[in-house]
């Protein structure tokens, strides 16, 4: 008798590995409340990556700790938050949110192009030509970063929640068995 393997298509590898990864979140351990809140900080910090050039890295998984949240969801949080292109749509919302709540000018005398060796040599003076206007779309995008993370906590634990609710429903039902689904 021959032992034949199914081979999946590609793009049904990919779901059955979305799908793996969704059951694995939901049955992370800490429950609805780490789960969500990990999510929110990922995805709220994404809002920040591109007005800070990525040094909001520096923070992620340090802030995901201190607030105990689950790291796995923050990186989905975060992925997801990269995939929908909301930090790069809300850009010009945010300055014009960044110049309402900071309405100064934010121009520092001539505009001096970034260098990197000037900075290595001490002069700090370029590195405020990185803020160079984009002080007000920081403020915009944090803005939107904590009102999305906020929003996103409560969908996610209202979705962890049903979630939990419809596998109990199925386990009281007959339908799983120790976790794995019956064939009919």
């Amino acid at each position: 008798m021959k032992n034949t393997v199914k081979k999946y298509h590609i793009f049904n590898r990919i779901g059955r590995l979305f799908k793996l990864n969704y059951l694995k979140l939901l049955r992370s351990k800490g429950g609805a409340k780490k789960v969500a809140l990990g999510f929110a900080i990922g995805f709220g910090l994404e809002m920040l990556v591109i007005s800070t050039a990525s040094l909001i890295y520096i923070l992620f998984v340090p802030a995901v700790r201190v607030a105990r949240g689950s790291l796995p969801a923050s990186i989905i949080g975060n992925i997801i938050g990269k995939l929908t292109f909301l930090p790069v749509i809300l850009l010009p919302f945010a300055r014009k949110i960044g110049k309402m709540i900071l309405p100064m000018k934010t121009s520092y005398g001539h505009h001096i192009p970034f260098s990197f060796q000037k900075l290595m040599h001490g002069d700090f003076l370029t590195l405020l030509s990185l803020l160079h206007g984009s002080l007000h779309v920081l403020i915009g995008m944090i803005v939107f970063g904590i009102i999305l993370g906020i929003v996103s906590y409560y969908l996610v634990h209202h979705l962890y929640e049903r979630e939990k609710e419809r596998r109990l429903q199925r386990v009281k039902n007959g339908k799983i068995a120790r976790g794995i689904p019956l064939r009919n």
